[in-house]
Order: structure tokens, then sequence, then C-alpha cells
């Protein structure tokens, strides 16, 4: 095993202190989430533990430990949210633009939409479900999702630590967004089975079409030609008795 893999959870603000003291990094790109949409809709409080008051324990300790880059990994769930996934990453994005600024240190967010062979991605979804015999479930004939490879994803994360300017969240071009249904038709079609669709119906909380940017943000060009970036309302960061989970709500 590793040396440099540490056990830890980024609950525990004073374990994720104990760390960045002892390691002293210069760079943190922070992807520690929980994204499972239906079980956030029934568990909104653990949305909260780990991907608000979480984050803004890495922060914290980021801050405190002269960090200089920090980049935040969101999600297009974040634009216009529906979903308590995407409130408490949208909430991510606004205590990492709500850090102070400073000339030693650039904090910023990339918004991610579904990233192709990733863990839980509808690819590897469908082609299980091929490989069974089907049918291949698809919540509405309509929805529509925003793609990216791997490649791209990454490409976009480092990408943002160099061009991104304090504050930001910078979101790739990833294109027309991809009608779902198609893309189960295309991978049916290139199995060669006779394997039916079924249409389970949108999951609370869950859109019929992403946005990248919301409605409330001006999108603005970056030295990149590729990516966009926008601001959000920022948030400062809670102090050890603010920020309670009792003010944590679905609405």
């Amino acid at each position: 095993m590793s040396p440099n893999l540490i056990l830890a959870d980024i609950r525990d603000a004073g374990r994720i202190d104990e760390i960045l003291r002892e390691v002293q990094p210069q760079i943190i790109f922070h992807a520690a989430a929980l994204k499972h949409l239906p079980l956030l809709e029934r568990y909104p409080e653990e949305a909260f533990k780990t991907n608000v008051r979480g984050t803004a324990n890495m922060l914290q300790s980021a801050v405190d430990n002269n960090v200089t880059h920090f980049v935040n990994i969101s999600t297009d769930k974040a634009a216009d949210p529906t979903s308590v996934l995407g409130k408490s990453k949208l909430l991510t994005e606004q205590l990492t633009a709500g850090v102070p600024e400073d000339k030693r240190r650039t904090f910023v967010s990339v918004r991610f939409g579904n990233v192709l062979g990733s863990r839980g991605s509808v690819i590897e979804t469908f082609r299980f479900q091929i490989q069974k015999g089907g049918p291949v479930t698809v919540t509405d004939e309509n929805v529509t999702r925003y793609f990216m490879t791997i490649r791209e994803a990454v490409h976009l994360v480092l990408q943002a630590a160099v061009i991104g300017n304090h504050g930001e969240t910078l979101i790739l071009d990833m294109g027309s967004p991809i009608r779902i249904a198609d893309l189960a038709q295309h991978m049916i079609n290139r199995s060669g089975r006779n394997i039916s669709i079924e249409y389970t119906g949108l999951r609370p909380g869950e859109k019929e079409h992403e946005v990248l940017i919301s409605l409330q943000e001006q999108p603005h060009t970056t030295s990149h030609e590729l990516v966009t970036s926008s601001r959000v309302l920022a948030i400062n960061l809670p102090g050890p008795t603010d920020f309670k989970q009792t003010s944590w709500t679905k609405d």
C-alpha cells in the first residue's frame, strides 16, 4: 500500500487540519462528495455533512495552511438547482468564492457534466443492462444531459488551477446536450441484440434538461477558448458555531 495514501473524513475538521499541517500542500483538488441524487433527496442532512460542511472544513484548513491553489469540483446540477445534490454543490461554489481574496492564493470551482466512463456513468449502466439482456432503463424519453470525457475532465481541472481567477466558477464547452434515449438506442444497436427501452419517470429533484450557467450568472470568456467563467454569490466561511445543520433544508 502506498505510503502517500491517507485515511480521513472531510467531515472531521480537526483531522483535515492535522493532515494539511503535516503535508503542507500547495495545490488541492477537492473532489470528495456524495453525489447519488435519489439518496440525497431522501437524506439531505448527509449532503450537508459531507458536501457543504466538509467543503467548508477543507477550505478553512487550506486558508490556515497557506494553500496557494484550491480547485473545488462541482457539477452542472449546481446551476439553477432543483435537487439536494445541486443545492449542496452550489453552496460549495459559494463557499469557495467567499474565501477572502489574497494575492497569494487562487480558489476556484469547476462544473462538470456527466463524465463518460466514470463510476456510476450512464454508459456503464446501459452496458450492464444490455449484457443482462435488458431492458435498458431511461427516466424520460426527452431527457438530455451534457457529457465530457475523462480526458476533458482532467484537462479542465488542471486548466482551472492556471487560468482561473479567485472566486470564479469555470465551465467547459461540452457542445450540445445529448438525448439519453438516443444514446441508449445507439448502444443497443451496436450490441446487435433485440432489447427494449423502459421509461421509468424522472426522479425527485431531477431535471429534464440541465443548464451549465444559472439565469442569475453572467458568463465571461477566459484565456482558453473552450472554458467559460461565471461568478456565484459568495458566502463567507462559517465560524465554529455558524452554519449549523439545523439550517439545512431542501427548499
